[in-house]
């Protein structure tokens, strides 16, 4: 669980920002949120005259001729033949919507936290769900002067002011070539936090235009993956391949938005626990040459917590202190698994490397070597069966952490180990998919 134990460490020291799309407001109101094409043929059956329009944009039998923003341009123009307009419309339509049967979990994290919201939905749900201490930005809308327990950044408008809502294809292009306060500080909140995306689909072009100069920024400065995407289902290997090289996401997936809550509840008091901690120990052992001691390294979240740490203090991964750190902490974890009874040591290296794998790009880098060389040494410890003198919990741990390595990590550790090693079982590991 060391993803949740990230974002409860970001959450804890208010560097977090849920990036929310229709599927969490559905998640809010039992479904009753209408998605993107429900909402615009609710208008063309409430309020266009022409019958014909609805079939032509939306068949049943034909994939849809235009792009949504396209079909939503058309209606547009069809209604204000009628004096109407379609912003106010879809405001009208989205204002009546309340939330529902809140899970519990999500009304503890949203009563109690500090943390940013970012969302392309129009409704105010979220802002319902917080309560008093909570403002709203938009395009077109006042900035707030003062301080607030959450912030909720409406990236195509909100209902508060319809004429900025982004809905037609003319909407979208005047938001594209804008550069404007908001855009402007919509950057910087996806720039200085943990981003979590709930409610959306991997393949959704607002998510990956908005995502696009926020992970170019990420591969820039060379700091660790820090946008974790939740999804309902199971991603395939491809698709989560593809978004963490273009875009640095991780995935946690077979996911409901109250089971996250729920796991993210339950690591948020520990989080709070060693936040102050925790930084200034990584300090002691970046700049006042100190070590960690053997006590924090055999626990399994200190690695966690230390990566927590340096993306909490935006230190990037490949600087030569960080790498150098890296290097001596792999190394002394294993050799605390040489240690009489420490099976579980063997199990957390797995966990720690599986990490490592999954965070930065490792091939070509200082880290290499040494990473290359404890992998094979936590492959050749572990077994699939259970037999003396090998730990068959790293096995697990590789077996289900193999698919979170990036992809050119797989393909390096595939490579290093076809050749260098003789073990079954890792072999069998590096010829996953």
């Amino acid at each position: 669980m060391s993803e949740y134990f990230e974002i409860a460490y970001a959450a804890a020291s208010k560097r977090l920002c849920l990036f929310t799309g229709t599927g969490f407001s559905k998640a809010l109101t039992k479904g009753e949120v209408p998605g993107w094409q429900e909402l615009l043929e609710s208008v063309c059956d409430n309020h266009v005259q022409n019958p014909d329009l609805k079939d032509s944009l939306f068949p049943e039998d034909s994939p849809n001729p235009l792009q949504l923003e396209e079909a939503a341009q058309i209606i547009g123009v069809d209604l204000l033949g009628q004096s109407k307009d379609i912003h106010e419309i879809v405001s009208e339509e989205i204002g009546e919507i309340e939330p529902t049967e809140i899970p519990d979990s999500v009304s503890e994290f949203f009563s109690e936290r500090s943390f940013r919201i970012v969302t392309t939905n129009y409704d105010k749900l979220s802002e319902q769900l917080v309560g008093s201490d909570c403002q709203s930005l938009g395009p077109g809308m006042p900035v707030p002067k003062s301080n607030s327990r959450v912030k909720v950044f409406h990236v195509h408008g909100s209902i508060d002011h319809p004429p900025r809502m982004v809905i037609t294809a003319d909407d979208y292009f005047n938001f594209m070539t804008s550069e404007t306060y908001f855009s402007r500080k919509l950057s910087t909140v996806l720039h200085e936090n943990t981003v979590v995306v709930l409610g959306y689909s991997l393949g959704d072009t607002n998510l990956k235009t908005i995502l696009s100069d926020h992970s170019g920024f990420m591969r820039e400065h060379f700091v660790g993956s820090s946008i974790f995407f939740v999804s309902r289902s199971q991603i395939d290997q491809p698709l989560r391949d593809y978004y963490s090289a273009c875009y640095g996401i991780r995935v946690i997936d077979n996911t409901e938005v109250e089971e996250f809550f729920g796991e993210l509840n339950r690591q948020l008091p520990r989080a709070e626990m060693v936040l102050d901690r925790s930084i200034r120990s990584l300090n002691k052992v970046l700049h006042d040459d100190k070590m960690f001691k053997n006590s924090f390294l055999k626990m399994e979240d200190s690695f966690s917590e230390i990566v927590s740490a340096l993306g909490a203090q935006g230190i990037s991964l490949e600087s030569r202190d960080v790498v150098r750190m890296f290097g001596d902490i792999l190394e002394r974890k294993k050799g605390l698994c040489g240690e009489s009874g420490a099976w579980e040591q063997y199990e957390h290296l797995a966990a720690w490397l599986v990490n490592v794998g999954a965070l930065i790009e490792i091939r070509e880098r200082s880290l290499e070597a040494p990473y290359l060389q404890v992998v094979k040494f936590s492959m050749e410890h572990m077994s699939k069966q259970k037999q003396l003198g090998y730990s068959w919990h790293a096995y697990k741990r590789w077996e289900a952490g193999w698919k979170n390595v990036r992809a050119s990590n797989r393909s390096m550790i595939r490579d290093f180990i076809l050749e260098k090693s003789d073990d079954p079982d890792a072999k069998r590991i590096v010829s996953l998919g």
